[in-house]
């Protein structure tokens, strides 16, 4: 048993609580949950009886909380918050076992999700819900199973499996260089898109063509996607991962702006809590996106001088 009964009010109690924190009034709780003002108060009396302490405080014709009342909303809050959402993951998943995982939102959408479209179709009973989260995550406040790490093998109390390394190259949309692919010096005098979470990658690029350089400045982006659609809309030069290049270039919105991809030393991990319960599902999960992993290694790779068209 969680708690014993008289510490877990009705949700209809906490929903009329909650509400006048957000609120102010009991007439917009009442409209809000369709009950009448009288049922309202009812509500929070009997809240009220049960925490034991005072919650509410009358302002004339309007209502706040006590302080206590106060923090105690806020909580509630989180706690319906989470409710209504693991009620929508067994509504949604059916009968179909579940499994949730945290992803970066470009490698997410451009390397993951389609390899999770040929898991479903291995296995369709495995339903997979997907959440974009940029950092790392509290596996214990959150109820992930797994989530996508980028950068070194690093993250304590996880086992960490190898999705796919990184490697990097400027692109850029068809017309800003007539389709051709620059010296790297020639990038210097260019106007060059910057993401937050990577601060001195053109430098590190510069630097591996032999071109020491700081301080480059340019429009700085939070996420991947919307530097390239920057990039293909002619604003500059993008340093894109190879996952979202190849799917731009494929596509025709951007072009190579260089030879060639730079390898980065990071890479894309799948990470699991090492005490997690057992899953067969998420081992399905983990054997699959191994293979993948290992038919991708086993293909020839082309130079991408090599295999996109010329000017």
């Amino acid at each position: 048993m969680i708690a014993p009964r008289r510490f877990l009010p009705s949700i209809s109690s906490l929903l009329a609580l909650e509400a006048v924190e957000r609120l102010g009034t009991a007439s917009a709780v009442a409209e809000e949950l369709s009950l009448t003002h009288s049922a309202v108060s009812r509500q929070l009396k009997v809240l009220e009886g049960q925490i034991g302490v005072r919650l509410l405080q009358r302002d004339g014709k309007g209502l706040s909380l006590t302080p206590a009342g106060t923090t105690y909303a806020q909580s509630v809050r989180v706690v319906l918050g989470d409710l209504a959402r693991a009620s929508l993951r067994v509504r949604a998943g059916g009968s179909r076992d579940t499994l949730t995982l945290a992803m970066l939102p470009s490698f997410g959408t451009y390397w993951l999700l389609p390899r999770l479209r040929a898991f479903n179709r291995a296995y369709p009973d495995i339903l997979i819900n997907l959440h974009a989260r940029p950092g790392r995550i509290d596996f214990a406040a959150e109820s992930f199973d797994a989530a996508i790490h980028y950068g070194a093998p690093d993250w304590p109390g996880m086992t960490h499996l190898h999705l796919a390394g990184d490697r990097v190259i400027p692109a850029t949309a068809p017309e800003t260089f007539a389709g051709q692919r620059l010296p790297p010096a020639d990038l210097l005098d260019k106007p060059l898109l910057h993401l937050d979470s990577r601060p001195g990658a053109w430098e590190e690029w510069f630097a591996h063509h032999g071109l020491q350089v700081e301080g480059l400045r340019g429009m700085l982006f939070d996420q991947f996607t919307t530097m390239a659609e920057a990039a293909a809309q002619g604003f500059g030069t993008a340093l894109l991962p190879e996952f979202l290049a190849e799917a731009s270039f494929s596509s025709g919105k951007l072009v190579p702006a260089a030879a060639d991809y730079m390898k980065l030393d990071t890479a894309y991990y799948l990470v699991m809590p090492e005490n997690r319960p057992e899953n067969p599902q998420l081992d399905l999960l983990a054997d699959f996106l191994t293979d993948q992993r290992q038919a991708i290694a086993a293909r020839p790779r082309l130079n991408t001088a090599e295999a996109a068209p010329g000017p």
